[in-house]
């Protein structure tokens, strides 16, 4: 059997036990935050396809993902169909309304449910919230409310570090990555 190299504090891993629900944001933390046009004008998005294994792993153990976006454009929504995301709002630049919503339609408190977000918008999301993350590169007064700051930056796999943290936290990691390697 392999074993896993990942390793989080026992505080962590305990915050993050019970979570059901893993909020994101899309820009800065699914993608890297860069507005890139096409010569014709269209919007384009560089997503990181370890987060998209880590969000269809948490999918097969009952995790449930939602998306809350303030921006609405089609290669985001085009992502979240491909990874199978039923819960994504987009345009929500008061996400509150909209994750209340999420909480009730899948059953889950804030205390257990994870938030990973870059900027002001989440804050009120990841006050209330059992495990709050954020990439590297997310505005300092996130990075001094957060709970986890991961090592990678968003849009470069930072979704799957927190997608690990809460496959670990829950016991599945090592036989996933058992399951993986077999």
């Amino acid at each position: 059997m392999t074993t896993p190299v990942l390793s989080f504090s026992p505080e962590l891993l305990l915050r993050a036990q019970g979570v059901r629900l893993l909020i994101l944001d899309v820009d800065g933390v699914m993608t890297d935050a860069g507005l890139y046009f096409g010569a014709g004008g269209e919007v384009l998005k560089r997503f990181h396809a370890h987060d998209g294994l880590g969000l269809r792993l948490l999918a097969g153990v009952g995790i449930h993902v939602a998306v809350i976006t303030g921006l609405d454009s089609e290669p985001v929504r085009a992502r979240l169909r491909a990874l199978g995301i039923e819960h994504a709002h987009y345009g929500q630049v008061q996400k509150l309304p909209a994750a209340l919503s999420v909480l009730q339609v899948v059953g889950a408190t804030w205390e257990q449910t994870a938030v990973m977000g870059d900027d002001w918008h989440e804050l009120p999301l990841m006050q209330r919230c059992a495990l709050s993350c954020a990439p590297p590169n997310a505005h300092p007064e996130v990075l001094a409310a957060v709970h986890y700051t991961t090592r990678r930056r968003g849009g470069e796999g930072a979704v799957r570090e927190c997608c690990d943290l809460l496959l670990t936290a829950g016991g599945h990691y090592a036989r996933l990555l058992h399951d993986a390697t077999a």
